[in-house]
This record gives structure tokens, C-alpha cells and sequence, in this order.
């Protein structure tokens, strides 16, 4: 059985954690495959909400197996306060495997993301302060520690001893901070050992053996198309590649087991943090959009910057990821408007531009180009199937299918787990 990848199309937010659960049934593991807690899913589960951060969205549905791969950065603590979390309201995390080789989030660099970001200023690229960038450029610098080592005491000791001392230079006399203590350091992180021990596992092997004996298994992604490291919009990227791409280095499985790359689009646009954005909506109607979405981050709580939707971003999603299927969310969000623009091209300088711009000047001059097309008043909340869509929403999602490149083959019409139209099988 081959593996299938979510990614998110556009600056992430775009509704992942909801296509994962819909899958839930027909998925054997759910894989998180890069990133750390600044990422989040919300699965709307009856009258119940639930917000991840670092568990898979697989962790919800009881005959899935969630893991959490080598790409990921882990903080230990957060993962095991949402475990507890999760046990309190009847949640068992009991099947989570966790990659040896994944890296942790440590004290100091949660320090150091934190102090930097205050430092730059103007300048700072907008991260959410929970050391993933410092973490992975350990990682990149061979200096991380990994949840391997968390089972080696000795070995683990080294590396954070090893790691202050550089770091502690860093903190106390560059940005004028108190130096982290090893020994607390290490306490912490060895009580954390305890209750992590029977979670970690050779997690691309026992990904290996699941698909050879015919199981599903779902990659799924946090960020989005525009916030990966060397395709997003550098540098107000994050630190990892949430591209399909990345999906096998992050899961330890090779590109010939992946058949199925279902790319997530929201009826609109949003991003969290700095950077460009050329359809965003800093009027009224970016207001109205980020009310009537709930366009608020799942892990910051921050407001999302919000606009409409930019189909070439959406093409450039298709081509990046080899994009087999999207799934379109939040369209119920737009009932109401009497026309809805969307962006088809960019003008920079007077240059009409179908793609993104090569260099960053050029897309942080880009203008949008918009085509409107007329909306509906219909609640569509309840429709079932597309038939059920006005014939306004059915011509929208069919003029985003044509623009984006790809088919789309489910359709959000609301944040319920039975809110969600599937024109055709994702699995």
C-alpha cells in the first residue's frame, strides 16, 4: 500500500488537522513529519474542540497509529502536557511511537529564539519564541541533542554540557542574559526520559514493515507551501520543509512509496507572522473575513493577517508539491458576498507576472491582479454532496480547480469532522 502526503498550499492555517481526521478512517498511521509546537491543528469532533500542537492528528481516532518522525523538533515538555491533556478527556496516547532520531527542543533555545527575535527589532522575522529555529540550526550544526540520547544518560549529559558552553557564552555576554544551569538541564530532561521511554522507536523501519504488509500510511505536514525553508518566502519562512519533498526525509521513507499528494487550500488567504502578502485585506473586509473564519492561531493565539485568494500561489503549490488533490476549506466562510475577487496574476512595476516573482524585491512589490466572480447568499453548511452546493459556489470551486491545476476533491463547508463534501475518494 502506497503512502499519501498532506501539505499545506498556501502560508499554512488552511485547515490540515480537518483532512487528517476525515482520512482517520481509512489511515493506519498518521506520520507528523517536520516542525515543532509553533504549528497547530483544530479537529472539531461533535460539540468537542481539540487544539495539536506536536501529536499527529491521527492521535484521535483509535485504530490509527500516530508518530511522530525524525523531521520533526521536539519539545518534551509541551508533548507530554497535551498527552496529559488529551488523557483528561479520555484520550489515550498510548499507541504514539516517537523517532529516535528526532531532535529535542532544549532550554537554551528557547532562550535564544526569544532574546533575538527582541533584538532584530523591525527586523525580526515573526516567530512564535518556542526555539524551533534555534533547534534546527543545531541540528544543521551538529550540535542537537537528540530523543535517542534521552535513553543514555551519560551521552546526554555531554551534549547539554557541551552545548552550554557555548550557549551560556552566547546568552551573558552578547544579550546581556543569565546563563542556564547543565545540572538543572539534565534533571529535567532525564524526568522527561521516564515517562518518553516507551514511545521511541526505530520509527522508518516500523513505517517500512507497515506499507510492506499493505497498510496506509499519512504524512502529514504542519506550516505550509510558502513558510518552507528553500521554497517559501525567505527568509519570513520557518525553519523545516513542509513540502512533499520534505515529507520523506521528515518520515524516513523513500519518494517511490508516495502515490497520493493531497494539497490543503483555503477558500481564501491567510498568514501568521511578517513577511509578504499580496492579496492581504487590511480593511474592513480583512476584519470580516478573520471574525467570521476565526482566523486566529491555533498555538499563538495572534490574529491572522487575511486576504482573498491568490491563485498563483495555489499554482505554485500544484508545481512545487506534485499535487494529486486538494481539498478546499472554509468555503462556507465567504457565504454572504455578493462578489468575491480573486488574485490571478501579480503586476510588479508595470510587468504582469501569472507566476511568483524570482526574487524577493519583485514579490514584495507584487500588486494582485484580481478577476471578481459572483457569490451567494445560500447557508451552505449543511450540503452534503456538490450537487447541494448554489450554482455560484459549485462555478467558484470549479474556476479555483482550473486555476490551481489540480482537482479538487473535497470541499469544507463547515469546522465539524461531518461538515466536509468529498467529490472524490482521497484515499
Amino acid at each position: 500500500m502506497p503512502a499519501a502526503v498532506l501539505v499545506g498550499a498556501q502560508w499554512g492555517d488552511e485547515g490540515k488537522g480537518k483532512a487528517t481526521d476525515l482520512l482517520g478512517g481509512d489511515v493506519d498511521y498518521v506520520v507528523r513529519y517536520q516542525g515543532g509546537n509553533n504549528a497547530g491543528h483544530t479537529v472539531v469532533i461533535g460539540d468537542q474542540k481539540y487544539a495539536l500542537h506536536l501529536l499527529p492528528t491521527g492521535i484521535l481516532s483509535p485504530e490509527v497509529v500516530p508518530v511522530i518522525g525524525n523531521g520533526v523538533v521536539i519539545d518534551p515538555g509541551v508533548l507530554l502536557s497535551e498527552i496529559d491533556g488529551l488523557a483528561e478527556r479520555g484520550i489515550s496516547a498510548e499507541r504514539l511511537l516517537i523517532s529516535a532520531n528526532a531532535h529535542l527542543i532544549m532550554p537554551h533555545h528557547k532562550a535564544i529564539d526569544k532574546v533575538t527575535e527582541r533584538y532584530l527589532g523591525k527586523a525580526k522575522i515573526g516567530t512564535t519564541g518556542r526555539g524551533i529555529g534555534p533547534a534546527y540550526g543545531d541540528k544543521i550544526y551538529r550540535m542537537g541533542v537528540r530523543v535517542q540520547d534521552l535513553l543514555d544518560p551519560g551521552i546526554l549529559a555531554k551534549k547539554i554540557e557541551v552545548a552550554l558552553t557555548e550557549k551560556n557564552q552566547l546568552l551573558t555576554k552578547v544579550y546581556n542574559r543569565r546563563g542556564i544551569d547543565p545540572a538543572a538541564v539534565l534533571e529535567e530532561y532525564l524526568a522527561y526520559a521516564e515517562r518518553l521511554k516507551p514511545h521511541i522507536a526505530d520509527t522508518s523501519l516500523v513505517l517500512s514493515k507497515a506499507l510492506d504488509e499493505g497498510k496506509f500510511v499519512l504524512l502529514e505536514g504542519g506550516q505550509g507551501t510558502l513558510l518552507d525553508i528553500d521554497h517559501g518566502t525567505y527568509p519570513f519562512v520557518t525553519s523545516s520543509s513542509p513540502t512533499s519533498g520534505g515529507a520523506c526525509a521528515g518520515a524516513g521513507i523513500p519518494p517511490n512509496r508516495l502515490t497520493k499528494i493531497i494539497g490543503i487550500l483555503k477558500a481564501y488567504t491567510t498568514r501568521v507572522g511578517s513577511g509578504p502578502f499580496p492579496t492581504e485585506l487590511t480593511d474592513e473586509m480583512g476584519d470580516w473575513l478573520r471574525t467570521t473564519g476565526g482566523e486566529y492561531g491555533v498555538t499563538t493565539g495572534r490574529n491572522r493577517r487575511c486576504g482573498w485568494f491568490d491563485a498563483v500561489i495555489a499554482r505554485y503549490a500544484t508545481r512545487i508539491n506534485g499535487v494529486t488533490d486538494y481539498f478546499l476549506t472554509k468555503l462556507d466562510v465567504l457565504s454572504g458576498l455578493e462578489r468575491i475577487p480573486v488574485c490571478v496574476a501579480y503586476e510588479v512595476d508595470g510587468v504582469r507576472h501569472d507566476e511568483i516573482p524570482m526574487t524577493q524585491t519583485d514579490f514584495h512589490h507584487a500588486k494582485p491582479v484580481y478577476e471578481e466572480f459572483p457569490g451567494w447568499q445560500e447557508d451552505i453548511s449543511s450540503a452534503k454532496s456538490f450537487e447541494d452546493l448554489p450554482p455560484n459556489a459549485q462555478a467558484y470551486v470549479r474556476t479555483l480547480e482550473e486555476m490551481s491545476g489540480a482537482p479538487i476533491s473535497a470541499i469544507g463547508v463547515g469546522p465539524g469532522r461531518d461538515q466536509t463534501i468529498v467529490v472524490r475518494s482521497l484515499v
